[in-house]
């Protein structure tokens, strides 16, 4: 039984995006119907500065939201399954004659709320702003496009999701939107007005990017991504599912696609424990949740680069550096490679242009210090370069004196603030460089890029090897990379 508190047609938002992992995963005849009413690519395109950077195989697709509702009702006809449809259920006891309920109202969940206690949620609320709307132009594949616009930085994310609509997800910060004047729409408006204001300015400000072509609306108004989270996905014969269980920013992966990989998984579990719903559940988080978990670890670095996608469109001028520097937020150089070794070669072979050696083996200089790669050995008061060459570090807080000087990153993006003040007292003083350890990968990279973009202070960060290292380097995100002694 399924009970729906919108009519059978009702959708908010344009279309739904997966990845070909999961149309093999999913239910056979519905995976033959998106196939057939979808669109599919394998290209994703970087606009930015006037050029357009490719990399292949992504292998995506996208149906329009209405058409997927008609096919998942169409198939839960076909199964037997009855639909009750502008039915909310207010008081969890009429689902009491349940032998299971599966929860799926949506990422601000009644019920996540009602039973609090039990589910134990949380949520982490991003600083840049993001709207959705549809446009007639088509592109013809996910398409990443970036304005510099007279008030800030404005991305959108767009993809084709039928031959006649493209999705068009807007994301910028919060003061080039305040600038922008886009802050006057009333949020406590009821659902299904999308905001004009901001339709008008947008449609003007990518003009040339959709040639002209207007934007679409559909309860399309400004919020915030709220990365969601719940410390169990089950209460007794109560189970979570989808964006009720967990959120993941749209930059990495569909709220739908992981829905559908949970509803696979769940149905899983039931088949091997047909008569223990307990055990069922059990064991369907305990597979699902690592999984989720990894897909949410790796879109906080994804979305974190969009909380600061402005700096790095006005500070890698070179397409080919900000289309690495964008990529590379969640895939890795050996990933990319997997998927586009041409790619990957393109890249590299613009680093050898300008420096004549591949990135590991580039020579560093910086302030008086020369070493012959951009590899070092860390001690607690040196970098030693490849030929034995050292840099002398001190602690923040010490006399640089012509010394490098050591940044602790935080444990958590809360503490970035107390880290990032030491970066610019250190540039004032006039050192070389900053070496960044502690934290997170994350939090380290943060530091790095607050010194090399706000203050041109070329930065080494600790813990990165191998691949990792040569992405740093590749994408910007360090002048030196390396290990402990």
């Amino acid at each position: 039984m399924v009970f729906e508190r919108n009519g059978p047609d009702d959708t908010f938002g344009f279309g739904v995006v997966f990845s070909d992992a999961t149309l093999d995963a999913a239910d056979p005849v519905l995976s033959e119907a998106l196939e057939k009413h979808g669109r599919h690519w394998d290209d994703i395109e970087v606009r930015v500065h006037g050029a357009r950077e490719r990399v292949g195989g992504m292998g995506m697709a996208a149906v329009v939201r209405k058409t997927l509702l008609s096919l998942l009702q169409e198939r839960a006809r076909a199964e037997g399954v009855r639909m009750r449809f502008q039915h909310e259920i207010r008081d969890p006891a009429e689902l009491d004659d349940f032998d299971l309920v599966v929860v799926c109202d949506g990422a601000d969940s009644r019920f996540r709320t009602v039973f609090a206690d039990d589910f134990g949620p949380t949520a982490d609320v991003a600083s840049a702003k993001f709207v959705w709307f549809g446009t007639s132009y088509m592109f013809d594949g996910l398409t990443f496009v970036h304005e510099d616009g007279p008030h800030g930085v404005f991305a959108a994310h767009a993809y084709p999701i039928s031959d006649s609509l493209s999705t068009f997800i807007v994301e910028t910060d919060a003061d080039s939107w305040a600038r922008a004047g886009l802050d006057a729409f009333d949020p406590s408006t009821r659902p299904g007005p999308s905001d004009e204001k901001t339709k008008i300015y947008l449609e003007d400000l990518f003009r040339e990017q959709i040639v002209g072509h207007p934007l679409v609306g559909n309860n399309s108004r400004w919020a915030n991504f709220a990365t969601r989270r719940a410390s169990s996905w089950r209460r007794g014969k109560w189970v979570l599912l989808g964006d009720e269980a967990h959120t993941a920013h749209f930059s990495v992966g569909s709220g739908t696609k992981m829905a559908m990989e949970d509803a696979v998984a769940l149905a899983g579990a039931l088949g091997e424990s047909p008569h223990s719903v307990p055990e069922a559940l059990d064991a369907y988080e305990s597979r699902r949740r690592p999984k989720v978990e990894k897909i949410q670890n790796s879109a906080r670095l994804s979305l974190s680069w969009w909380e600061h996608f402005g700096r790095y469109v006005r500070s890698f001028d070179d397409p080919t550096q900000f289309a690495f520097h964008f990529l590379t937020r969640s895939i890795p150089r050996g990933k990319l490679a997997v998927r586009d070794a041409a790619y990957v070669d393109r890249v590299d072979g613009w680093w050898r242009e300008r420096h004549a050696t591949p990135p590991l083996e580039t020579p560093f200089r910086g302030g008086t210090f020369r070493i012959p790669s951009r590899r070092v050995a860390v001690g607690d008061d040196l970098l030693t370069g490849t030929d034995g060459t050292d840099i002398p570090m001190v602690p923040f807080g010490g006399q640089p004196s012509g010394a490098g000087v050591w940044i602790d990153a935080p444990d958590r993006e809360e503490g970035l603030p107390l880290a990032l003040d030491p970066v610019r007292e250190t540039a004032e003083t006039g050192a070389p460089l900053v070496g960044v350890r502690g934290g997170t990968t994350l939090t380290r990279v943060l530091v790095a890029e607050e010194a090399r973009l706000a203050y041109g202070l070329p930065a080494a960060v600790i813990g990165a090897y191998d691949d990792t290292a040569t992405t740093l380097l590749l994408s910007g995100r360090a002048d030196l990379v390396g290990g402990t002694k």
